[in-house]
């Protein structure tokens, strides 16, 4: 994904979280006012950021219906999951500024949501009382030097665990819970360096 139209339409954290609120929906479509109910915002706060996404082809109309004499439209995500590719990152990319900008709103978006959540008592990071292995929940913010070497396999060791569970899909066991992950792995380029003898700048 490096469309710089479509770049501008994902630096919102309010479009995110239309969108996962597509993605992550039974049956896979949902109405104006069943995304506003899912994101507990006003729905007619949402129309101009469903038409924003719906014009760059994050989301189609999936089907329509006369209400009151009102045409209300089903929306559906265009695709599964979001990446973006890391050559939209590049020193010389077009749209590395807008590629930056959707990074950060997809922290605003996560911060937002889970302060919602945690406010409403959904979230839980303490020790389960029936001694299975650990919290539901897991929080870690640091900083270490690797190798140029260890960092490419950190990537490539957290890419693999999320293709598996991309490949996994939604579970429908009666038990299961709806997970958010929120992954930002940088590694900084050495002050005064030149991109020829640098290699340990990444992003996931």
């Amino acid at each position: 994904m490096g469309d710089a139209a479509t770049l501008k339409a994902l630096a919102d954290p309010l479009r995110l979280g239309i969108l996962g609120a597509l993605m992550g929906a039974d049956g896979g479509s949902l109405t104006a006012k069943e995304i506003a109910a899912a994101l507990g915002e006003p729905q007619t706060k949402l129309y101009r950021h469903i038409k924003q996404l719906e014009a760059v082809g994050l989301i189609r109309v999936a089907g329509t219906r006369l209400v009151s004499g009102i045409v209300e439209s089903r929306y559906a995500a265009a695709q599964e999951s979001l990446r973006l590719s890391s050559e939209i990152f590049s020193a010389d990319s077009p749209d590395r500024s807008e590629a930056y900008g959707a990074v950060l709103a997809g922290v605003d978006r996560v911060r937002g949501d889970f302060h919602a959540q945690a406010q409403a008592g959904r979230v839980d990071f303490s020790a389960p009382k029936d001694g299975s292995a650990g919290p539901p929940s897991l929080f870690a913010d640091f900083s270490l030097r690797l190798s140029p070497a260890r960092l490419v396999r950190l990537r490539g060791q957290l890419a693999e665990i999320f293709d598996e569970l991309m490949a996994e899909g939604r579970s429908e066991a009666k038990d299961a819970v709806d997970v958010t992950v929120l992954t930002l792995l940088y590694g900084l380029q050495p002050e005064h360096s030149s991109r020829a003898d640098s290699r340990t700048g990444t992003e996931s």
